[in-house]
């Protein structure tokens, strides 16, 4: 449970204040391993979830996309095929360290002629109205504090005809799945988080952000509450993740 002065940190209460240093703290200390540890824990797999999501977003040749909690750029770079040299793809991150990884990557690919970087906060983003065709937020939105107000804030800075994808980690469809996707998030991931991160802490409030992220319906509300039309989602791998979608109509 939160109240008005309280959110979860995985499975801990903190204050609201707290959260956003904390989760720096995380994404600061896995930076460096952040592309090999996804490898290893989804086992590739994150690869297919990232271009189904990219698929659902229907960008297209000349568009404008913003990239939330863009990391290290795998999105970004799919964007960026997509809208050609005359779109244009922002690669956004509230974490320093994850941004400047993201931005060397990206460079040491070539791709660098419509692509701009910025640091900002989800909840507040400092782009004016009507910016862009499709907003994007990939494994990033459990992390926020205040996740309605980033809905908002992707809603308004969202063009009329555009649409919101929300990907993210979610609740499995069947209980044996569950079953299974809880003994190796709890007892295997923050092993590996520690043998290839040397932090295995960050990689058990990882596995507890997870649980504690809204279910599919209830984000599917949220994000109408936020404002978005059309909205719906669509499970992957029995629900281990979900692609969320809405438009500002």
């Amino acid at each position: 449970m939160t109240n008005e002065n309280t959110t979860h940190f995985g499975f801990k209460q903190v204050a609201k204040e707290e959260k956003v240093q904390m989760v720096r703290g995380v994404f600061d200390s896995v930076a460096g391993k952040y592309d090999i540890m996804n490898d290893l824990m989804s086992f590739g797999i994150h690869r297919v979830w990232k271009r189904i999501a990219v698929q659902l977003s229907n960008v297209r040749s000349g568009e404008s996309v913003l990239d939330l909690a863009g990391g290290t750029g795998d999105l970004t770079m799919l964007f960026e095929k997509r809208v050609g040299k005359k779109g244009q793809v922002v690669l956004a991150d509230i974490n320093a360290e994850m941004l400047r990884n993201g931005r060397d990557r990206l460079i040491d690919h070539g791709i660098i002629g419509n692509i701009r970087f910025a640091q900002v906060n989800a909840e507040c983003l400092p782009f004016e109205d009507n910016s862009f065709d499709c907003v994007c937020i990939g494994f990033g939105l459990r992390n926020v504090t205040d996740k309605d107000a980033a809905l908002r804030s992707m809603y308004r800075v969202l063009k009329p005809g555009g649409r919101v994808i929300v990907l993210e980690f979610s609740h499995p469809t069947d209980k044996l799945t569950e079953k299974v996707y809880d003994f190796y998030s709890f007892n295997l991931m923050p092993k590996i988080g520690k043998f290839v991160a040397k932090d295995e802490e960050s990689y058990r409030y990882l596995a507890e952000s997870i649980r504690m992220h809204p279910k599919q319906d209830d984000l599917k509300k949220m994000m109408e509450n936020a404002g978005l039309e059309r909205c719906e989602y669509f499970n992957l791998t029995q629900g281990i993740v979900a692609v969320h979608r809405g438009y500002k109509i």
